[in-house]
This record gives structure tokens, C-alpha cells and sequence, in this order.
């Protein structure tokens, strides 16, 4: 069975970590230091926290490192038996190998209940002197204040395009891949900085040939090209109506997209409309009305004609 690509090129130490040059080298730090505090890792999903955290552990443990670490999701085991019980256990025995201390890694910390998260307060503070905790979470706002003032926080933003694309670049030599540069551009509009996201749709997009193109990665992905996106936008706006629609459909239908992908993509390119800036405004203000129709359970397609009804009859008044 063909290895995942996102396990077979994770960054084994620190300096593999592709984008945070500042929060590598504080980590770095950490690596011969006894002293080193509970951590705290937020931000964005396929931005390094996970890989962060291992590539640490494995660094300070050396061969013997998953003997010294545990790693629970929090949102598969949320509550406060968790707790009370699995992280408890493990942070209660000694480290094995003359080591310092061990490490639990809790991923998805946001998702804990606020019982466990003031059990969790608590068994950071009792079990300090044997144990210390690598918290990742999406919002660090959903962590309770005691258990942030505990950690040192690391924020992980967005990856950059340039480092996206110098490590798909990099698997793509690796695998004897060819991938174009349209394939390239449309991983990075696909992946919105999610590292995790790009290698996923790159390695389901080379099974179908040798060469990777924008094609093939959009329809593996269910996406739709966002030159479609605003085509069907400012055709809409230009008040041709049944064309913005025929251009809908083959969209749904070709594509497969579902109508929350396609709000999606129409909030994310509505910026690029040549239209007014308060026209930009009363677009994006009806598409939040129409995505949370979608969402109760409204008629897709139905909900996205209307708005296309709605940019056809205004639309010319925002034009520049």
C-alpha cells in the first residue's frame, strides 16, 4: 500500500520544519534545556503544530523517545475521565531512560469540556516535576486562562506561498513527479497555506499520470477554478443572468461541488470584482445571508440562483 506522503515526508527534527523560523529556533532552545515550561502551540490546522511537537520530543529523547511521549487527540477523548485516568497515569510514573521528564502532547485542547480542562489545570501544576504538556489547539480563546498563563504560547500562522511550494517542489523531485506551474499555483490556491491540505490533493491528483496540472488537481479536489468563480460573478453583475446560471450548473455538476464550496470561493474572490468598494460590502453582506441559508438547510441551488438574481439586479450601480 502507497505510504501517505504527509507521514513519509513529515520533518523527522526541527530544522526540516518548513516556514516559522522564529518559533524553530525558540524550540530549538528548549532541546538541552532541563528547564524547559509546558508549551502551547495555536493556529491554523496543516501549519506544523503537530510536527513541531514530535520533531521537539524526538530531538530531546533521541532513540528512545516514544518510550518519553504520549500523544492524545482531545476531541476523540474530551472528557474529564481522560483526565482523570489515561493523562494522569502517564504523567504520574517516572520518565524511562534517566531522563528529566516526559512529555504528553494533547491535540485538539480546545475541544476539552471545561471539567476536563480544570482537571487538566490541575494535573499540570501537581506533576510538573516528571511530566511537561504540549498543548495544539485551533483557538487558543476556547483554553481556560489558567492553563495559557502555564504555557508559553507559540502562534503558528498560514505557511507562506513560497515555503508551500518549495516543499511540494521538494516531494515532487523526490516521487519523479512533473508538476506544472498552473498545477503549482492552483496546491496554493487550493491549500490556503494548509501544508497538510497541499501534499493531500498533490499526492491524489499524481495517481492519475505522471504529470500533475491545474486540471487535474482542481477536479481531484473537488474545486472549482476561480476564474470560474468570478466569471460567474461578473456575468451575474453585468445582468446576463442566465449565463451566470448555465456557468452554476456546470459547476455543480462537473465539478461536484457542493453550494457551501461555492460560497466559499465566491467569498474568496469577490475582492478581485472590479466594483466599488461599498458594492464589495453589500455583496459580501447578502452572501453571509445566503450562506446561512444554506446552512439551516435551505435549497442550494435555489439560495445561490437568488443571489445571482440579487448581484443582477444591483450590480450595474457597483460598477466602476
Amino acid at each position: 500500500m502507497k505510504e501517505l506522503w504527509i507521514e513519509k515526508y513529515r520533518p523527522k527534527v526541527l530544522d526540516e520544519v518548513v516556514g516559522h523560523t522564529d518559533i524553530v529556533e525558540r524550540l530549538k532552545a528548549y532541546v538541552d534545556n532541563t528547564s524547559m515550561p509546558h508549551l502551547m502551540f495555536a493556529g491554523p490546522a496543516g501549519t506544523g503544530k503537530t510536527t513541531c511537537a514530535i520533531a521537539l520530543t524526538r530531538q530531546i529523547f533521541g532513540e528512545d523517545w516514544s518510550t518519553n511521549f504520549q500523544e492524545l487527540n482531545a476531541s476523540d477523548q474530551r472528557g474529564i475521565d481522560v483526565v482523570r485516568k489515561t493523562i494522569k497515569d502517564f504523567a504520574r510514573t517516572s520518565p524511562i531512560g534517566g531522563r528529566q521528564f516526559k512529555i504528553i502532547f494533547l491535540d485538539e485542547a480546545d475541544a476539552l469540556t471545561p471539567d476536563a480542562q480544570a482537571a487538566l489545570r490541575r494535573t499540570m501544576e501537581k506533576y510538573s516535576g516528571t511530566c511537561r504538556f504540549i498543548l495544539s489547539c485551533n483557538y487558543s480563546s476556547k483554553i481556560i486562562e489558567p492553563i495559557q498563563s502555564r504555557c508559553a504560547v507559540f502562534r503558528f500562522r498560514s505557511l507562506l506561498p513560497a515555503d508551500v511550494k518549495s516543499y511540494i517542489l521538494r516531494i515532487a523531485k523526490a516521487e519523479k513527479i512533473e508538476i506544472t506551474e498552473d498545477g503549482i499555483d492552483a496546491l496554493l490556491y487550493i491549500s490556503g497555506g494548509d501544508l497538510r491540505k497541499a501534499t493531500n490533493v498533490f499526492q491524489v491528483s499524481s495517481a492519475l499520470g505522471p504529470k500533475v496540472d491545474s486540471d487535474t488537481v482542481y477536479k481531484t479536489s473537488s474545486t472549482g477554478r476561480p476564474e470560474d468563480i468570478i466569471k460567474m460573478m461578473e456575468l451575474a453583475i453585468s445582468g446576463k443572468f442566465g449565463d451566470a446560471r448555465s456557468l452554476l450548473d456546470k459547476l455543480l455538476v462537473e465539478y461536484g461541488l457542493s453550494g457551501e464550496d461555492i460560497m466559499r470561493q465566491m467569498h474568496k474572490n469577490v475582492y478581485e470584482l472590479d466594483v466599488s468598494e461599498f458594492g464589495k460590502v453589500r455583496f459580501i453582506d447578502k452572501m453571509g445571508e445566503i450562506e446561512f441559508r444554506i446552512i439551516e438547510g435551505s435549497n442550494s441551488r435555489i439560495q445561490i440562483e437568488s443571489l445571482l438574481a440579487y448581484f443582477s439586479l444591483v450590480g450595474k450601480e457597483f460598477q466602476k
